[in-house]
């Protein structure tokens, strides 16, 4: 994970790769780990920083989803809660188990919601995650204590999985990594080879950093872009029909002390049919989801006050006392890749969450749909598809089993450090090298400088914007620290990468803009 190392490593390839990927988010990074666990020759482009999109701003859920499930999706249920399983295995640093409590006011609803979880949970298999379970009213706000009685006269206990979506992103790149693979971020694909048959060989790259345009041949190329695949299709066939129908969801994120306690909730029906949940976090709550349809993908997408203001009503008629809109410290918003065969549609909470591949006539593989959860499991579909499709000589898929990087032997370790995995050592190392080195950079949040010297050395953090969004999450927990923050990592950085005080100057200008996306104006939802 060394940037500069990455690209001399492929202008020196011998002949070309055997399998060149486009994007660096859960899809992407997945099927790198899987191909260079194949034995193929591999490497991946991402146009901005790993999982900027949407692999960085799920509800942080690994599960099966109880609203698939509800709307008859049982194969795309069944297979996600078979490979929650297998990521809490094999990334167990990263992936653990949370109890969610779904509280009912009523007799009737407690038993039709405990039949629905003890079909989750017969879907689910043999499986190492807890049995639903019925709940009294007095178990039940013991696990949720601020939530109103009134709504909480029974209910059920279930349990899913849940991680930190980018973290887990990183260690899945840097799995790769260590097979084989090159990976490299603010590299953007702007053109597809052919041959004189029209058949792709390869890929125009552009390297952002310097702007110099890099060539490579590859035997396949493989769209893993997700809400942005349409735009690399045009690249292919410029009169291609649109297969996305983009929706975007937004979270909140408040203090803990709106929702104490270990166990997560989930409303399994809003008004308008959304699921809703409250999630503990990083010592924090995450509360979430939206749906709605959007008509241009974007990098950085913009919250909606309709949206913000549906979750806090929404939220308010079960909490007490009721976040409001001042009480929000982030709200950070994902697009989702959700696939329409008619390329539009108006109700995006409808269409399937499940995977599609396509193969264009030039050769062009492309993935999208899906879902976190289920991500090693669409690169092992989209790789056999490749090989089938190319007649490459490789393995069958080894990441059934494979521990990820980071994963530990035995035990995983607690304290601040422990979701590094093994890696935790080695950041351990650089604090007690560092003055200061493992004293937060701001209080109430456990950044450190050993930290940020890691991501730049180790995790190809390039920018403020990388360290502080994705390879640590202060920026979707708490915009104000996260600004606070700031200057402290463009001097760390700059000092690190040899950059001047004009580069720590742009690059908090450029963060102060992003920032924006993430503060919510409390005037907004004031009626």
């Amino acid at each position: 994970m060394d940037r500069l190392g990455t690209l001399r490593a492929i202008g020196n390839q011998p002949g070309p790769f055997d399998i060149a990927v486009i994007g660096g988010g859960a899809t992407g990074a997945s099927i790198a780990l899987d191909a260079a666990t194949r034995g193929l020759k591999t490497v991946l482009f991402e146009q901005a920083d790993f999982g900027q999109g949407t692999s960085s701003r799920s509800t942080k859920l690994v599960h099966g989803g109880v609203r698939y499930l509800a709307q008859g999706d049982i194969r795309l249920v069944r297979d996600a809660l078979r490979e929650r399983g297998r990521l809490r295995r094999n990334a167990p640093h990263v992936v653990h188990e949370r109890a969610f409590a779904l509280p009912c006011q009523h007799l009737w609803e407690k038993w039709w919601y405990r039949a629905g979880f003890w079909c989750y949970d017969l879907l689910a298999g043999a499986s190492s995650f807890p049995r639903a379970r019925s709940l009294t009213a007095a178990t039940c706000m013991a696990n949720l204590p601020t939530v109103m009685p009134k709504r909480a006269r029974g209910g059920v206990l279930y349990s899913d999985g849940q991680f930190d979506d980018s973290r887990l992103l990183i260690n899945l790149l840097q799995s790769a990594a260590d097979h084989g693979a090159l990976v490299i971020n603010y590299a953007r694909v702007n053109s597809l080879k052919k041959n004189d048959r029209g058949r792709i060989v390869g890929l125009g790259v552009t390297d952002a950093e310097t702007g110099h345009g890099i060539e490579v041949d590859a035997r396949c190329v493989i769209n893993a872009t997700g809400p942005f695949c349409d735009a690399v299709r045009q690249l292919d066939s410029p009169t291609t029909t649109p297969l996305v129908a983009p929706a975007q969801g937004i979270h909140l994120v408040f203090r803990k002390q709106f929702f104490p306690g270990d166990t997560a909730m989930i409303i399994p029906k809003t008004p308008d049919g959304r699921v809703l949940f409250a999630i503990p976090w990083h010592d924090h709550v995450v509360v979430g989801t939206t749906d709605t349809p959007i008509a241009r993908v974007t990098l950085e997408p913009t919250p909606l006050e309709s949206e913000v203001r549906f979750l806090l009503d929404t939220l308010g008629q079960y909490l007490s006392p009721a976040p409001q809109a001042e009480d929000i410290l982030s709200v950070f918003t994902g697009i989702r890749p959700l696939v329409s065969k008619q390329g539009h549609t108006k109700k995006t909470s409808s269409l399937s969450r499940d995977h599609t591949i396509l193969t264009s006539p030039s050769g062009l593989i492309t993935i999208t749909g899906g879902k976190w959860t289920t991500a090693r499991k669409m690169a092992e579909d989209c790789v056999d598809q490749a090989i089938a499709a190319t007649g490459l000589a490789a393995a069958t898929c080894q990441t059934d089993t494979l521990p990820i990087h980071g994963a530990p032997q035995q035990t995983v370790a607690t304290g601040p450090l422990a979701i590094y995995g093994t890696d935790a050592a080695a950041i351990a190392a650089i604090q007690q090298s560092t003055t200061d080195g493992a004293v937060p950079l701001v209080p109430g949040h456990t950044l450190t400088p050993g930290e940020v010297l890691w991501y730049v050395r180790s995790e190809m953090a390039r920018t403020v914007e990388d360290v502080l969004a994705r390879r640590h999450r202060m920026l979707f927990l708490d915009a104000a620290a996260a600004e606070a923050a700031a200057p402290h990592v463009a001097h760390l950085m700059a000092a690190e990468l040899g950059y001047d005080t004009a580069w720590e100057e742009h690059q908090l200008r450029a963060f102060s803009a992003v920032a924006k996306h993430f503060r919510w104006n409390a005037t907004a939802c004031r009626s």
